[in-house]
């Protein structure tokens, strides 16, 4: 296999470029959304659809499309895509919640308008997972 067969096949351009182009499209539609833009929507987590699920799946794909779905590297990456995907879910989603309840109280009953607020767009829905991981998986199916 010629080097440029090689990268191009990479596994770690894949996944690298999926996530960067989910990314960049939620840049895209708060500005088509809010008529402004907004640098931090190009690099902040959370959001419809998921970069991180999106590049994990486009990963772990694939990883599936040149060892084989049977190989062990497609096991381990299919297993670390499902524990990132289950933490953007979970964790980072509770997490946001509660950034956002202790934002309210701050504002609200404290009074204090000039503190800095925590962030709120953490973590994402079910759906906005499965989403990402839709277009990782046919992100990577595409590219091979």
């Amino acid at each position: 296999m010629e080097v440029s067969e090689a990268m191009h096949r990479s596994p770690l351009l894949i996944a690298c470029s999926c996530g960067l182009i989910v990314q960049l499209m939620k840049g895209i539609a708060f500005l088509l959304k809010e008529k402004r833009i907004n640098f931090r929507r190009f690099v902040q987590t959370g959001g419809m659809p998921s970069s991180h699920s999106a590049a994990v799946c486009a990963l772990s794909t694939a990883i599936g499309n040149i060892q084989g779905y049977a190989s062990p590297l497609f096991h381990v990456t299919a297993f670390f895509s499902f524990i990132v995907m289950f933490d953007a879910a979970g964790v980072r989603r509770a997490a946001g919640k509660q950034a956002r309840i202790l934002n309210r109280l701050v504002h609200e009953h404290l009074k204090k308008a000039r503190e800095e607020r925590l962030l709120e767009l953490l973590g994402h829905t079910p759906f906005e997972v499965f989403v990402g991981g839709a277009i990782g998986i046919l992100y990577a199916l595409a590219w091979s």
